[in-house]
């Protein structure tokens, strides 16, 4: 699967995670499911716990994005968020956090934006698919 990621995205989700460090940076991605794209990202506040090994977007973000979303065509198609010391596959963690949605997940590692999907039966955690981010 390929997702289209609109110029400038992927150098602000590395700027923003570049910020966080050492807690994981995090946000929302908006876009269209059909054709997959990626038109923009919104920062949010890390509100987890423990920032350093977890993310949890504030949820004041989340509602108010919902209906910026609307309001502009378009709809939140997932999130993203940082592993500062970590590899760029998802976590345990974030499979047991993932539902079977299609949702499009980032993850920024290593100086770099990786793609993934969340399905059922996925070949990374057992729930998520890579997904090639394609400049558009």
């Amino acid at each position: 699967m390929i997702a289209k990621i609109a110029s400038g995205v992927a150098e602000q989700l590395l700027a923003h995670a570049a910020s966080e460090v050492p807690r994981e940076a995090c946000g929302l991605l908006l876009g269209r499911r059909e054709p997959l794209s990626i038109d923009s990202a919104v920062p949010a506040r890390n509100v987890a716990t423990h920032p350093e090994t977890s993310f949890e977007i504030d949820p004041s973000t989340l509602l108010s994005q919902h209906r910026a979303a609307r309001g502009e065509g378009l709809e939140i198609i997932g999130h993203y968020h940082s592993h500062p010391d970590a590899s760029p596959e998802p976590s345990r963690r974030d499979a047991a956090r993932a539902s079977e949605n299609g949702q499009l997940w980032l993850i920024i590692a290593g100086g770099a934006v990786h793609g993934w999907r969340a399905v059922a039966n996925g070949r990374v955690q057992g729930r998520f698919t890579p997904v090639a981010l394609e400049a558009g």
